[in-house]
């Protein structure tokens, strides 16, 4: 039996190889064995238990439709209110638009600003999904280094010809880069003085650990879009709940966008997100952020006494270290988190999925497990570079 043709756009959307290693990962659990996760980006924690309750709340108040597409006016004016509290901006409410995840919001961006073609600059290594959305909507990417690239090799290429504009995480996956406000204020004035836009993906903020947190909303109101989502910092991956500050010239378009791609962000997510902000919430989460710095630094003194290639300093921000491999393995990064893997049930991450630049002999950790299970990959890690991989 034949059947119809893939879309020829598949051919240039590579596999997320961390799901590869989940999946073999959860069949070796199965089977007995027991793994020690550090693959995958999710926080270990649960979603608060004040989020939780106001979910469960939602549903016997039976608050299970549809809602307006851009999210509940109460959520969007609760996240200006958010901005206001942490950062002191004034975010216009009506500009905050809330998104089924923070990949609904990223869709919605590139579908209204990106046209067939269209070159937007991109982080390498970086998160792979980003580069796949572009491809989607028929444009093209434009890696830029990240490792050892001054902020002037960015603004410079805010001027490259053909570019429409340009998309950056901070803090980042999977190197865990925070850019400072004054290097992103220079590569928005130099993007924003040629009509192009920048995308600034805001997920993990909060999930900083050097310095005062900020935001690029900081930057300007033009030009700028910034992502932001309850998953990683709040915990709620599940939840599936996103948002994203945009100019007001944007709004309608974004929002004729959503009510054709979904409707309606999740319902229930976004009744139970409105107590996300509540003080005893941000407690706890400012005490989970204090455990996540603590197994960073208990990760990143292990790695480099292991012989891993590290920077100088431990990540700034998200809750992720991404190394190279000790000198004298003869293996790549994917060969090396099979052969791990298998052999040392320590699961991690290959470079290879997060681009070309720095990435074949690279490996990333995720630190969202317990120090005592960090302790466990670290001397299963050590056994196995000891036995020579």
């Amino acid at each position: 039996m034949s059947y119809p043709a893939t879309a020829e756009r598949m051919q240039r959307i590579a596999p997320f190889r961390v799901m590869e290693i989940l999946a073999r990962a959860q069949q070796m659990e199965k089977a007995g064995r027991d793994i020690v996760h550090m693959e995958v980006g999710e926080p270990d924690f649960p979603a608060p238990e004040v989020v939780n309750g106001a979910a469960c709340r939602a549903l016997t108040k039976g608050r299970t439709h549809y809602t307006p597409a851009l999210g509940i006016p109460a959520l969007r004016e609760a996240i200006a209110d958010y901005y206001r509290a942490r950062f002191g901006l004034a975010v216009e409410p009506a500009r905050v638009l809330v998104t089924p995840g923070a990949s609904g919001a990223l869709q919605l961006i590139l579908g209204v600003l990106v046209e067939q073609g269209d070159c937007v600059g991109i982080q390498d290594p970086g998160y792979p999904c980003n580069r796949h959305m572009i491809e989607l909507y028929g444009g093209r990417t434009r890696t830029l280094p990240t490792i050892e690239a001054p902020g002037e090799a960015w603004s410079e290429a805010a001027g490259a010809p053909g570019l429409c504009g340009m998309l950056l995480a901070s803090p980042a996956n999977p190197t865990g880069e925070v850019f400072e406000l004054s290097r992103l204020d220079g590569l928005y004035r130099a993007l924003a003085a040629r009509e192009r836009f920048l995308i600034v993906d805001e997920i993990y903020q909060g999930l900083q650990y050097e310095g005062t947190p900020a935001t690029a909303l900081a930057l300007g109101s033009e030009h700028l879009f910034v992502i932001n989502s309850f998953s990683k910092f709040f915990g709620m991956t599940g939840y599936r709940l996103g948002w994203v500050v945009v100019p007001e010239t944007w709004v309608d378009p974004i929002e004729r966008l959503a009510q054709n791609l979904f409707l309606a962000p999740p319902t229930m997510a976004q009744y139970a997100a409105l107590h996300a902000f509540d003080e005893a919430v941000l407690e706890e989460l400012e005490r989970r952020r204090q455990i996540f710095r603590q197994r960073r630094d208990r990760l990143f003194s292990g790695l480099r006494a292991l012989g891993f290639g590290l920077p100088p300093t431990p990540p700034a921000g998200a809750f992720y270290v991404y190394a190279s491999l000790p000198e004298g393995y003869p293996g790549d990064g994917e060969s090396f988190c099979r052969a791990l893997l298998e052999e040392a049930g320590v699961a991690v991450t290959p470079g290879i999925d997060f681009g070309t630049s720095y990435t074949e002999r690279c490996v990333r950790f995720a630190y969202t497990t317990d120090l005592d299970r960090i302790d466990l990959g670290l001397r299963r890690m050590g056994e196995f570079l000891a036995r020579g991989g």
